[in-house]
């Protein structure tokens, strides 16, 4: 019932910061703005995804509780919201998998700069049965604009979401068995620990297990971003003139991948650049 990945939402300390440093990251115009309800926020959406940037504004419950989970960090991912075709099946799937769900929300949203407003259907699963990771769950009504290019070698898309865990096989049943997602890698290396692939749309949630001294088995967590890039030589050209620092291209563990790691301009997320090769022609 899920049909790709709507967004992902990062918490930010500063906004206007933010919105600079992804407008440089990504080489990318903010697609949406607004404020409200003890936040500011700053969406790019990209071919296949959207980032939300949000930070806490004012003094409200709401507000406070986004410091907290901030905790004097620039920046940390917050959220994944999944799209659906249909939320009234999606609810009821969630509650028949026992995520408990929320009362499904109308919600409507309007943008700062040009007053377009857009609408959408929410629910969002019990986070202490989803092994700590916030997710939500929307129905679009309307497609939200996207971010139009604003330097060479922009980023394209996202490539993939990576998740850490402690327990894999409870992770595992969380997202294949019960969100419905497509198990399409399961591999294991002594050097970097266990990885498993889910499909989601056009894009990868990655769930990676390395055991950690004293780590947490219960809850897992929203680690980091794999950005999608047509020329990862052209975008670290780009980031580099920008005063970014990132590292040599090297080869990713994929065949056929090329990847480097940015090392800054990122509010602290953890945010690697990706380039496929071209498929063959037939």
């Amino acid at each position: 019932m899920i049909t790709g990945l709507d967004h992902v939402v990062a918490l930010v300390k500063d906004i206007g910061a933010a919105k600079a440093d992804y407008q440089t990251l990504l080489g990318r115009a903010p697609a949406w703005q607004n404020s409200g309800e003890g936040a500011d926020r700053v969406l790019f959406t990209l071919d296949n995804v959207t980032i939300e940037l949000m930070a806490p504004s004012g003094f409200t419950a709401t507000a406070d509780r986004m410091r907290a989970l901030l905790d004097d960090q620039e920046g940390v991912l917050a959220s994944l919201c999944f799209r659906v075709a249909d939320m009234g099946k999606m609810h009821r799937r969630l509650e028949r998998v026992a995520l408990k769900p929320e009362p499904i929300a109308e919600v409507e949203s309007s943008d700062a700069a040009s007053g377009a407003v857009l609408h959408w259907k929410r629910t969002r699963a019990a986070t202490e049965l989803t092994r700590g990771v916030r997710m939500f769950f929307l129905e679009l009504a309307e497609e939200r604009p996207k971010s139009a290019a604003t330097e060479i070698a922009p980023i394209d898309g996202l490539d993939h979401v990576v998740i850490t865990t402690e327990d894999s096989d409870r992770a595992a049943a969380l997202y294949g068995a019960r969100l419905g997602l497509d198990l399409a890698l399961d591999r294991s290396h002594h050097d970097w620990g266990q990885l498993m692939f889910f499909r989601c749309g056009d894009l990868i949630v990655e769930v990676v297990r390395r055991p950690v001294a004293g780590g947490d088995s219960q809850h897992d967590r929203l680690w980091g971003l794999s950005w999608r890039v047509a020329d990862i030589d052209a975008t670290r050209a780009r980031l580099i003139a920008a005063g970014l620092d990132v590292t040599e291209v090297r080869s990713g563990r994929k065949p056929g991948t090329r990847i480097l790691t940015v090392r800054s301009g990122t509010c602290g997320i953890q945010t690697v650049l990706l380039e496929r090769a071209p498929k063959p022609a037939d």
